[in-house]
């Protein structure tokens, strides 16, 4: 079983999504676990105070270590537990990723806020630092539901047949094949189509055993200039 364990200064974000698809389906068959916490549970002032100006100056607010290294060291079983910082600044996160954490018993995520974490949280307590692409979002808490997501399809008896995550798209560095349900729809049919023994009908595609980094298309960055940029904004950036 993997236990997934969340720290963020909005819990109540986590309520719906846990509560559908595989995420649902491993946590009623108990093969994974949720936990949610407020990070402003590991304060020690009146105000439960999180974030403090930039050290040196700089625009806007950083979550402080303190806060983070407690809330960690309060739900860590082991060393061998992953804590994974969502940051403009980690690796592009890729189903290769997915498959390596969910070898873990133990997932930390850190959400993070405003114009990022401490550096000392990466440097001293992360074994990894991950982005979801190359976008700005305001926090870190829709990137841990796109890892719990991803992770949990890898857990054997979420998924009904395990061979299937293996010729998912991007699994084995390839594309799945289009696919319809109706040859024929509004005079339009489906060209090409084969059956796979189901209802459900399947057409060979142009883009099968093309790996992702052969697409016609230019990293967003490249596209803008941003190449070796750090953005501070969790969105976030390879």
């Amino acid at each position: 079983m993997i236990a997934f364990d969340v720290i963020t200064i909005f819990p109540g974000f986590f309520k719906g999504p846990f509560d559908f698809g595989v995420i649902r389906r491993g946590r009623e068959r108990g093969l994974i676990e949720t936990r949610v916490h407020d990070l402003r549970d590991f304060t020690s002032d009146p105000h439960r105070t999180v974030d403090d100006r930039p050290f040196g100056g700089g625009e806007g607010m950083v979550f402080k270590p303190e806060p983070i290294f407690k809330a960690v060291e309060s739900v860590r079983k082991d060393d061998r537990s992953e804590v994974v910082v969502l940051s403009a600044a980690g690796r592009r996160f890729t189903q290769g990723e997915a498959l390596r954490l969910s070898e873990a018993e133990q997932i930390i995520l850190i959400c993070g806020r405003y114009e990022g974490i401490d550096e000392r949280v990466v440097e001293h307590l992360a074994t990894a630092e991950i982005s979801v692409g190359d976008f700005i979002l305001s926090g870190g808490e829709i990137a841990a539901l796109v890892v719990v997501d991803a992770v949990t399809r890898y857990v054997p008896g979420v998924v009904g047949k395990q061979e299937s995550i293996l010729r998912d798209s991007f699994s084995s560095g390839s594309f799945d094949a289009t696919g319809g349900t109706s040859a024929l729809h509004q005079a339009c049919r489906v060209p090409r189509m084969e059956s796979t023994g189901s209802s459900s009908l399947r057409r060979p595609s142009s883009r099968d055993g093309m790996a992702p980094a052969s697409r016609a298309k230019q990293d967003g960055h490249e596209q803008a200039g941003l190449t070796g940029i750090r953005i501070s904004e969790f969105g976030f950036r390879t």
